[in-house]
């Protein structure tokens, strides 16, 4: 399993630095006044993505960005209970919502910033063509074998595969098979180890595993659009985290972003 350490301090996180990082369609100038370094909570998926991106801006401006990555869920909950945070990224927009509702973000940060795709995926070589017909018999391919993916109950990639399974009239088959892993990330690992015949992951978790193969796609309509909302934590007081969600969103970050697989955000519903 993927165990994933939760920042519990800010201790040893924030440096003094010399100059505020200016907007992002200019070359960013070396550091010169005093600045905040940057702490990123994030959702599982994004790993890689984000700690590139860190690397690109700290190159840039001098700004250190610290990073923890977890369901979405778990993140949201860390940040309800005071851990603290600049920048949270989900990979749905109902855990944004949740501590939007509790203003527990800046509203006028908040930005829908990237979109995925959900797949079904085997270990290298399996061979597997999973049945996602409507009606199709996706939970009898599984053998003895069970089918991972995140926790339905809270894990955004367990809520779209929920949803794409019910509307294959699939879900009530599959749901007694599902080995409910506590994020995207740690569902791989199970396809990738072979401990599981398949999993539904995002496409972008795909990308980055060479243990494992995209075995089968989900039609677009039978899912929500797979948006990935940013916004600044309510309680930040770092004067780099909006820098660093302005170059997130600029055309070099958005550069990073394809690089991993993502795709521009859909039009939330």
């Amino acid at each position: 399993m993927v165990c994933v350490r939760l920042i519990l301090g800010r201790s040893g996180f924030r440096l003094a630095m010399s100059a505020v990082v200016l907007g992002f369609g200019l070359t960013l100038a070396a550091p010169t006044a005093m600045a905040q370094d940057v702490l990123v909570l994030a959702a599982a998926s994004t790993k890689n993505a984000v700690d590139k991106l860190a690397s690109q801006f700290k190159a840039k401006s001098g700004l250190s960005v610290t990073s923890s990555f977890a369901a979405s869920s778990a993140l949201a909950k860390q940040i309800e209970n005071d851990a603290p945070a600049d920048i949270f990224i989900s990979a749905d927009l109902d855990w944004m919502d949740y501590l939007q509702k509790r203003n527990l973000i800046k509203t006028d940060s908040r930005t829908n910033l990237l979109g995925n795709e959900l797949v079904v995926v085997a270990p290298k070589g399996a061979a597997l063509k999973p049945d996602l017909s409507k009606g199709g018999k996706l939970a009898e391919q599984l053998g003895d074998g069970r089918l991972a993916t995140g926790d339905p109950s809270n894990v955004p990639v367990g809520k779209y595969a929920k949803a794409a399974l019910e509307s294959l009239g699939q879900w009530k088959a599959v749901e007694p098979r599902l080995a409910r892993a506590d994020s995207v990330r740690a569902a791989l690992v199970l396809v990738s180890r072979g401990e599981v015949p398949m999993g539904i992951v995002y496409r972008t978790d795909a990308a980055i595993d060479p243990g494992v193969e995209v075995a089968a796609v989900f039609p677009p309509d039978s899912y929500p659009p797979i948006i990935y909302p940013a916004a600044l934590v309510a309680a930040s007081k770092s004067a780099g985290a909006a820098a660093f969600l302005d170059y997130m969103k600029s055309p070099e970050g958005i550069a990073v972003w394809k690089e991993f697989g993502f795709v521009p955000a859909p039009k939330a519903p």
